[in-house]
């Protein structure tokens, strides 16, 4: 009897420590449930493309056909069908040849600004997603894109410190609707020199050109080298010579005006610091001009007009791998620059103490009414990037306020914003024109709106105030987007909502290219 209560007490004790056991470990998972949002998997080491995601495989090889759409020039295996050749004079008034680069969104204009933004983004995604382009069959077509456009900056850079900026008059050209392969009507030529400053376009073409040469540096080393030296002297004119191009031409702020060139020295020196390993540009962006240009531990929206964000991700990079030079204070602005990245994808995860509510129901970021997937598609793709320096490094995890975030987590965001624009919103539309079976009919585009055959002259207006689904499509073209309540009116008199730009092609295509299979970040750009 006594060895039987001695049982007896023993298994009652077990039971109360076995109990209290169990609630002191269900205290501590949703503690860490509470204080992190990291993946149960242990995190994939980067390495070969892996299994194809075929919808955003599907999605990128339909999205990078809007860069043909919008090519100006002689056209080369022209694979769309009514476009032909244009704009084949442009230049010719300063005797240069301009005809290539790209027609920046639904009209015929060719602004600097917006057109070195897109080569950059483009070559960015190459530079960190060509395997998994190629993987997809889809390299060739981005890097066709990027020359034509490249093909263009390096003819509108003709000396050390002229660089044309802009080809067309844009109150001429929204006076006319018209094809691009029709137009008759003058197209004169804006450039930035020594007494006409232009700093943010010349930087913005210098890490155009910088990012490029990387791109080129394993396929073409003559192009390349010539890229580079272009980079170095606009980098060069931009900062001796300082001012803002809509200063200069106030005419440009109706377009595209500029809220300032800080940003665009920075990215510009960013860039070249990762295409010459030159300290002296790593020194330029920390050191010397840190304090005072990067507006550090401030997230902001990247944007062809605001490359805070973008710059403070692509020199986490060099923090994440290390750079064996850099001395103790270019390591601590690298730091801040890190620091301030991870303030923006804090932003963006939608479980984050500091997370942005500026969301629409369907779960979209939603900033600006007017190209209302700009922010949202750039965000995502800064986010996927970010995910992918933390994977190749290691990086398990990033805090938010005291909360943690995996990879994971920051990928999931990404994708979420890419299902919502390929159709996963209230309205079931596929923002992304040729993909699906719901998408806009009457894309603002001008080209796209009149039949090949129509004789319009300038005053093809019809065309545009038609409640008919336009005659060609515009594949691959990624419309303005929703309003805040999800809403779309699909009007090409909408040009808020239905207008399509090249620099929101190049963002989304690096999305989709980050998407389509599993992560292969390699451990350096050079």
């Amino acid at each position: 009897m006594g060895a039987s209560k001695y049982t007896k007490g023993c298994c009652g004790w077990l039971i109360v420590l076995v109990v209290a056991a169990l609630v002191v470990t269900a205290g501590v998972v949703a503690i860490m449930k509470k204080r992190s949002h990291k993946s149960a998997e242990v995190l994939p080491v980067p390495g070969p493309p892996g299994a194809i995601t075929q919808k955003y495989a599907d999605a990128l090889g339909t999205a990078l056909q809007f860069f043909q759409v919008q090519k100006s020039g002689k056209l080369v295996n022209n694979k769309i069908s009514w476009r032909g050749d244009s704009a084949l004079d442009d230049g010719k008034d300063a005797n240069l040849d301009l005809s290539k680069g790209m027609y920046d969104a639904g009209d015929h204009m060719k602004f600097g600004f917006p057109m070195a933004f897109t080569a950059t983004v483009l070559a960015w995604s190459i530079l960190e997603y060509g395997d998994q382009m190629a993987a997809t069959k889809q390299l060739d077509p981005a890097l066709d894109a990027l020359k034509w456009i490249t093909d263009y900056l390096i003819n509108a850079h003709p000396s050390d410190d002229v660089l044309y900026i802009q080809v067309g008059d844009p109150d001429t050209d929204h006076k006319c609707w018209e094809r691009p392969e029709d137009m008759t009507e003058k197209r004169p030529l804006i450039k930035i020199d020594k007494n006409n400053p232009g700093t943010e376009v010349a930087a913005e073409t210098a890490a155009a050109m910088a990012a490029a040469s990387l791109v080129y540096k394993s396929r073409n080393m003559q192009y390349s080298d010539t890229l580079i030296k272009h980079a170095e002297k606009l980098f060069t004119f931009a900062d001796s010579y300082k001012g803002s191009y809509t200063d200069t031409y106030p005419k440009i702020q109706t377009y595209y005006n500029s809220t300032g060139y800080h940003d665009e020295l920075l990215w510009a020196a960013s860039w070249l610091y990762h295409a010459t390993g030159d300290r002296q540009y790593l020194s330029y962006v920390t050191v010397k001009n840190g304090d005072s240009y990067a507006d550090w531990g401030r997230p902001t929206w990247f944007s062809w007009d605001d490359k805070r964000a973008g710059t403070q991700v692509l020199l986490s990079r060099v923090k994440f791998f290390g750079s064996k030079e850099a001395s103790n204070a270019e390591n601590n602005g690298l730091g801040m620059y890190r620091k301030t990245a991870e303030a923006v994808v804090c932003g963006l995860l939608p479980d984050s103490p500091t997370a942005t509510t500026s969301r629409t129901s369907g779960g979209l970021v939603w900033i600006d009414e007017w190209n209302a997937l700009q922010h949202p598609v750039a965000a995502a793709f800064l986010a996927v990037v970010f995910s992918d320096y933390m994977l190749t490094s290691r990086t398990s995890e990033v805090s938010c306020s005291g909360q943690s975030f995996s990879p994971t987590d920051l990928r999931k965001f990404a994708i979420s914003q890419a299902d919502y624009l390929l159709g996963d919103n209230p309205m079931k539309m596929s923002y992304l024109v040729g993909y699906g079976d719901n998408y806009p009919q009457q894309v603002h585009h001008r080209g796209a709106s009149i039949p090949v055959d129509a004789n319009t002259g300038c005053k093809g207006f019809q065309w545009l105030s038609s409640n008919s689904p336009n005659p060609n499509v515009a594949t691959g073209a990624l419309v303005g987007g929703p309003f805040k309540n999800d809403s779309f009116i699909d009007s090409r008199n909408n040009s808020m909502q239905t207008e399509p730009s090249t620099y929101n092609s190049a963002v989304l295509v690096g999305l989709l290219s980050g998407l389509v299979t599993t992560s292969s970040v390699s451990l350096s750009l050079s």
